[in-house]
């Protein structure tokens, strides 16, 4: 099974837009050796044992609970709306999430990768923090305190939670 590694966005992501307005963004990817679609990845996400964790806190916390069913209609484009996210936009191959606070962004990707003898497919998993509004100097972004803090943990989970995502989907029968 392939490791999460840390890359640069494609082109054609979704979450480019972000950083062409100097958001801070992220992407992570790894190899599923399957064929799988953007349904069911996301499904398979947002259904880990692991973001059921967040999930609980979101719903505990914010008043945003989630359930498994809630998870596969968003994937299968059912609903827009998802805990704290709400779809800001998605195509065949991938979506982009928005929080309820309009300060982060979420973004899931799968393209087709190996060939017709091995068919596998990348999986990519993104996030953007949108700069606070009226801090930056000269031109620069500027983020607060708790991201600066937080930004460890967050690039850690971010690769836990598409390991977990790429596991969920290794054990899962295929479609």
């Amino acid at each position: 099974m392939r490791e999460v590694e840390s890359v640069a966005l494609p082109p054609h992501a979704l979450l480019a837009a972000y950083r062409a307005r100097q958001a801070y963004t992220d992407c992570f990817v790894t190899e599923l050796p399957r064929t799988a679609g953007l349904a069911e990845y996301v499904e398979a996400f947002y259904t880990t044992p692991l973001f059921k964790l967040e999930r609980a806190l979101l719903g505990l916390f914010a008043r945003r609970p989630a359930t498994d069913a809630q998870a596969r209609e968003l994937g299968q484009g059912v609903v827009s709306r998802f805990s704290a996210w709400s779809v800001e936009e998605r195509d065949a191959d991938q979506i982009l999430l928005c929080d309820f606070m309009g300060s982060t962004r979420s973004w899931l990707m799968c393209e087709p990768a190996g060939d017709a003898a091995r068919p596998a497919t990348r999986l990519y998993f993104g996030s953007a923090v949108v700069p606070r509004r009226g801090s930056a100097e000269a031109g620069k972004p500027a983020f607060g305190f708790a991201f600066h803090a937080l930004q460890g943990f967050h690039l850690a989970y971010s690769r836990a939670l598409l390991r977990a995502a790429q596991a969920r989907l290794s054990r899962a029968p295929r479609p």
